[in-house]
């Protein structure tokens, strides 16, 4: 992770320096580009843990990157992980899981979904769709 200022942010992303960037639960997130490329160019994968939004610039950017869609067992699982974490308040989960609704209907979009049921067998199935 790098931590800027929203403005620092903000100039990064209107020069084109993020890969990717999105707003989520009320934060700014973004993909430093040339930290990706630096990776590409020496022939190491790069694994990105982004959204919806992220997701679909880099596939605009990147029309072969492999975007994967890590979904919940359930929805009733989903909401018992979020309420369950008790880091957030009530108010918090109900914005992201609205948000949640909106991402699992674009599953779809993705190339691949993969089916949290652990993190462990998550895991094991990002790691084998690398290696092809």
């Amino acid at each position: 992770y790098f931590f800027v200022t929203p403005e620092e942010f903000e100039g990064m992303a209107a020069r084109g320096e993020l890969l990717e960037n999105a707003t989520y639960a009320e934060n700014r997130y973004g993909t430093p580009r040339r930290a990706v490329e630096a990776k590409l160019d020496a022939g190491v994968p790069v694994l990105l843990e982004i959204e919806l939004q992220g997701a679909r610039q880099v596939r605009t950017l990147e029309p072969d990157a492999l975007l994967v869609f890590l979904a919940p067992p359930s929805w009733e699982e989903l909401e018992r992980r979020l309420r369950g974490r008790g880091t957030e308040p009530a108010d918090v989960i109900e914005r992201r899981l609205a948000q949640a609704r909106v991402e699992l209907a674009a599953e779809g979009e993705f190339d691949a979904v993969i089916v949290n049921t652990s993190v462990e067998e998550a895991a094991e199935q990002l790691a084998a769709l690398i290696s092809r």
